[in-house]
């Protein structure tokens, strides 16, 4: 048996309210990972629940490491530090979650075990050249399959990595990030040059655990010279998340809208300049910086957006949120365009493709291009649109029922579990009306 969910919005109403979304996906990630290499116990608060993060905290189970929770967000770590993780007795299953897995493969290729990382059909289709080729440069010995995808079967080479200064061809954190963590266990200095900002939570949580980490403008770099410090983390709320509700108060009227303790580290606040842009009415509040992270109120009341060119620089810092900004520019006064986000068509879908193939049939007028989207904004109808099992094109397309015009159907919604387990009450609370089925289907 399988599960298939479907989401069912009627059309209209306002977001209304004050909520906190889940805490960050990528912190929560990070403080398993770093907490379990630490020496000492580390306590995580708002760690987040869903099936991507606990794919993580399941990883370092399985490689010896105790780890007690969650509950009701908040995990006890038990540091094995640096070198004590221990060798898994079966392959690391990591569900739907690219950060894990690409992670994983530069933590473990210096480790003095051996290990294979799997995941499901989505992120077995997903490419991983982008780590496995630098990480081999460094010495790792990862095989792929022909496509360059998982699984991946790591060889530990313990005290055989080698640093290496690697210029990044495309603005990825996920690639820094693992380079970073093999960077832990190679011998020399690991340099890591990227061609754009993009999100720095490694690096400020390695910090947070006492771990010297070099930072000189666009270039940061790490050494085997360190050890990790048990360390305290609140994790705040996923701006990742906070934007499905960010564009739905800007685009329907009436609503007024506060989200409680969103994470606006810099280099994740393009959705609010984006949508500042196009003319939101977004008020960052009471900020403060909880763990090393800067955290505020954020206040939307609804505006009327106008089309614009996304500035490219803005890209990196938005690139998880363009499914649902593209809902903002279908209701947009003019034209929207994005260019320079090439990197959408290889996340859980095609981005790109899947949200263009879903605002036709809603009656907006999109048209792909190889690295973005060009969309005349106006009004958006009913219909039945697929998420191909991508969790933000099922939540960006929930939000677009604010202003739709009939009920839109979104098949394939299950995944929604993988980052926000929580949104189809919370949006419910908050004024949309949705209405979740679920089907258990028969597999052959």
């Amino acid at each position: 048996m399988s599960k298939s969910i479907t989401f069912k919005i009627q059309p209209g109403g306002s977001l209304q309210g004050a909520a906190r979304v889940p805490g960050d996906k990528s912190m929560s990630h990070r403080s398993i990972m770093l907490g379990s290499l630490a020496d000492g116990v580390t306590h995580v608060k708002g760690f987040l629940e869903a099936e991507d993060a606990l794919a993580t905290l399941q990883a370092f189970r399985d490689m010896g490491v105790t780890i007690e929770g969650p509950t009701n967000g908040e995990v006890t770590i038990h540091g094995v530090g640096k070198h004590g993780l221990q060798a898994p007795k079966n392959p690391l299953y990591l569900g739907n979650s690219g950060t894990s897995m690409r992670l994983l493969s530069g933590l473990l290729a210096g480790q003095a075990f051996d290990c294979v990382l799997t995941g499901d059909k989505s992120l077995s289709g997903r490419p991983m050249k982008r780590v496995t080729d630098p990480l081999a440069a460094m010495g790792a010995d990862i095989k792929t399959t022909e496509k360059g995808t998982a699984p991946l079967h790591i060889t530990g080479r313990a005290g055989q990595l080698n640093g290496i200064d690697y210029v990044m061809p495309m603005a990825s954190a996920q690639v820094k990030s693992c380079l970073l963590l093999a960077g832990m266990y190679a011998q020399g200095v690991t340099t890591v040059t990227e061609p754009a900002p993009t999100r720095d939570h490694t690096e400020r949580m390695l910090s947070g655990f006492n771990y010297p980490v070099k930072q000189d403008a666009s270039t940061v770099s790490i050494t085997a010279e360190g050890k990790l410090t048990a360390s305290d983390i609140d994790v705040p709320s996923d701006i990742s998340s906070a934007a499905f509700f960010l564009v739905g108060a800007s685009i329907a009227p009436g609503s007024d809208l506060t989200l409680h303790h969103v994470g606006i580290n810099p280099t994740r606040t393009g959705v609010i300049d984006i949508l500042r842009l196009m003319g939101a009415n977004i008020e960052v509040l009471n900020e403060r910086v909880v763990g090393g992270e800067p955290v505020a109120d954020l206040h939307v009341v609804y505006s009327p957006l106008k089309g614009i060119d996304i500035p490219e620089e803005l890209v990196p810092l938005a690139i998880d949120e363009f499914p649902v900004l593209f809902v903002a520019a279908a209701c947009a006064e003019g034209q929207t365009r994005l260019s320079g986000a090439e990197e959408l068509r290889v996340k859980e879908s095609d981005r790109i493709q899947v949200m263009a193939d879903g605002l036709k049939i809603l009656g907006v007028k999109a048209e792909p291009t190889p690295d973005g989207m060009v969309i005349q904004g106006g009004t958006i109808g009913g219909g039945t649109v697929v998420s191909h099992g991508d969790h933000r094109i099922a939540m960006a397309f929930s939000i677009a029922g604010l202003r739709a015009s009939a009920p839109i159907t979104v098949l394939d919604c299950l995944n929604v579990n993988t980052s926000f387990p929580e949104f189809k009450d919370l949006v419910k609370n908050l004024g949309l009306d949705l209405t979740c089925y679920e089907e258990h289907i028969e597999t052959v």
